[in-house]
This record gives C-alpha cells, structure tokens and sequence, in this order.
C-alpha cells in the first residue's frame, strides 16, 4: 500500500478520549482501548498538509465558505452515490450529533415524540430526551446474523411521531440498508407525515461490493421529506475537526434550519475546518480506498479468529465502518459479568451493548480501525480470557 496503516501511534499525552477516559469509566488504565470511534491511523498528508499550509500564513483568523469548499462536497456525493446537489443546500455544522441536535430544536417541539431503530448509536435518544422529545423504539429483529427492520411495527409506530432519526448505514449494526427497506421507511414516513433525518456518517466506510444508497435519493418524496447529515470524521480519522454537513433538498426546511442557525452564528465553523473537508473530498479518494481495504482485512481476521477460538462470541460482520457488534448471548452472562470479563479478565475497554438500547445488552461494539498487531493482541487477550472462564 502507499499509506502506512500499519505504525502504531502513540496517544498518550494528546488528550485522547478512548484514553483519558478509560479509568473513570472502568477504574483502570491497562485495557486495550477500542471503544471510542475513531481510527488509529494517521490522518492522510493531504490533510495534515492543508493543515500546515494555512499555519504557515501565520494568520488564524475568521474564516468563511468558499465555493471551493461547496464544490468539493458537491463533486464527492456526486461521484460516489450520483447524488447531486447544489450550494443552495447545503449548510455547514460543527458535527454530526451537534447537528442533530439543532436539527430537533429547530423542527419540532418539546413533547413531540421521536423515532428510532435500536439497538443504534445511542446519542439519537440521549440528544432526543434532553431536548425533552418522546422517544419511540421500533426495535430491528436479528436474523440468520443479520439485522432487518420490522416494518409492521414501524407502520405503528410512525403515527404520530414527529421525526424520525435513521443510522444509514446502521450503527452499531454495520447494516447497509437494502433499497426496498429505505423504500418502504419512505412511503411510511411520508404517509404518517414523519420528517426524516438520515444520519450518513458512515456511507464512505460501506466496505465492497455493499453499496451505500443516500435516503433521499429513494424518491422524489424521499428528497422533499429527509434532512440528510453527511460528514468526512469517520472516514478520514479527523473527528476532532469538528466539521460536518446537512443537506436538505426542501427549500422552505433550508431556509429555516439556516435561519435557525444564524440566529446564533451555530454555523460557522473554525479556521482549519472546511479546508480539511476539501482536502478529503478533493485529494483522498486513493487513501481512503485503502483504508477501507486494510479495515476489510481487519474484519475478515476477527471474524475467523472468533469462529475458531472464541465461538460463543458470534461477530455480525458490517458491511460498512470499522466497528463490530459482537453478539455474547451464549456466554450467559448478566451485562455486568459480561462488562467484567472484557475489561477485568481480557483486559479491553469496548462499548457496552446496553447503551445502544435494550435489545444490546448482551452485546458488545468491537472498534477494529487500528492496527492489525494491535488487533492481534487484543484477540489473544479475549482468547485466553475465554479459556480460563472454561467457556
């Protein structure tokens, strides 16, 4: 490969949350960290050099959005899922949760109630119920290693909610939604007259040959109907950027949300933000293509490494982003017990299932974007634990 994803770098002393925050979360420090998503890979040069450029001036001062940086985010979209767009609606937010945030402040109301599809990323109900939203849960159904949507319940559950938030693809699933299941989410939600707000964060992580399918591109109907959050953070490892964008094809919801956001300058984003962006829609197609290879690699190792020596713990392979969701209900443990073998016997720090709703909490969400020797470590470390506890 031409970029290095191989060299491990160390993050001590960077503030690092997936560090910093292990011992107040689990009382100690010596657990392998893959719980936090983001990568432990170098960001690409194009966006350290972009990065240094602007440093160079030696000026940082405000900053505004240049047709440079709505082209390269209009050219990308295009280019990977023919979805097209213009300047017009396309709105700059300092993050993808943040964004969701506004999102519900601005479209709906104390007491409106609130869709979604756990087990999914759990700031959707966090952000939902502290804005003093009603969240509604049409739980997905595993099935045969795979997650679909219950669709019957969904039609239930819709009526009456305002918005509904959907994970494409889904977090922690890993599930590329099929056209016919966004299809149907789309007559539902425009029957029951339910806004919908894509969370698409994960769409330049789909691993081949999945294809991502924007959800506003199902229908005309779905592109009047959805507020669709798109961001480079995941893909190119530069989350602390803080720089993410919603496109919104209805023109009356546009100039609302931007109303909404000038209102108190919510949009306006810091000096290094949008260059970053240009630089991976503009100059890291070829890095993140191998990135993606060398994720696919890291999944098909876990995979094969958990049938043989762990096969109680049953991995759900995404088909997009760099986390699993392991599926640990035949070891027969409480949440508890099953929090206390990964960090306290295997010695790592992933994500409990339960945050993600009720339907993980025997569950738990793998971060496999580093290294593969840092992913071999932690498998012999989860092997051993396993052999002692006679599973």
């Amino acid at each position: 490969m031409k970029y290095d994803f191989d060299s491990i770098i160390n993050r001590e002393g960077t503030d690092a949350i997936k560090l910093t925050a292990m011992m107040e979360n689990w009382g100690r420090t010596d657990l392998i960290p893959m719980w936090v998503a983001d990568m432990d890979f170098a960001a690409g040069p194009f966006v350290l050099d972009a990065i240094r450029r602007r440093c160079d001036r030696g000026i940082l001062g405000y900053t505004c959005k240049g047709d440079h940086y709505y082209n390269a985010i209009i050219h990308w979209i295009n280019d990977r899922y023919g979805m097209s767009a213009v300047k017009e609606n396309i709105t700059f937010v300092g993050g993808i949760v943040p964004g969701i945030a506004l999102a519900i402040d601005c479209f709906s109301k104390p007491g409106d109630k609130v869709l979604i599809q756990p087990p999914v990323y759990h700031p959707f109900r966090n952000v939902s119920t502290a804005y003093g939203r009603e969240v509604v849960t049409n739980p997905l159904m595993l099935e045969n290693g795979q997650y679909r949507m219950d669709l019957d319940d969904l039609r239930n559950k819709a009526k009456g909610c305002k918005l509904m938030i959907l994970c494409n693809p889904h977090n922690p699933g890993g599930i590329v939604w099929t056209k016919e299941e966004l299809q149907a989410v789309a007559e539902i939600c425009a029957k029951e007259h339910v806004m919908v707000f894509s969370d698409e964060i994960h769409a330049d992580l789909t691993l081949p040959p999945c294809k991502h399918t924007p959800f506003c591109m199902i229908s005309e109907e779905a592109r009047q109907n959805t507020v669709t959050f798109m961001a480079p953070s995941k893909a190119f490892n530069i989350a602390g950027i803080s720089a993410s964008h919603v496109i919104i094809y209805n023109k009356e919801w546009h100039q609302q949300f931007e109303a909404f956001l000038e209102r108190g300058e919510l949009n306006m984003g810091h000096v290094f933000a949008t260059l970053c962006v240009e630089a991976c829609y503009t100059e890291g197609k070829e890095w993140l293509d191998q990135c993606i290879r060398y994720i696919q690699g890291n999944i098909d190792y876990v995979m094969a490494f958990l049938k043989e020596h762990c096969p109680r713990i049953k991995a759900i392979e995404p088909h997009a982003s760099y986390l699993i969701w392991l599926d640990c209900r035949e070891l027969g443990l409480t949440p508890e017990q099953l929090t206390d073998f990964f960090v306290d016997k295997a010695h790592l720090a992933l994500n409990d299932g339960y945050i993600f709703g009720e339907e993980g909490k025997e569950f738990m969400r793998l971060n496999i974007g580093s290294p593969r020797s840092i992913i071999e470590k932690a498998m012999k470390q989860l092997a051993e634990a396993y052999k002692r506890q006679g599973y």
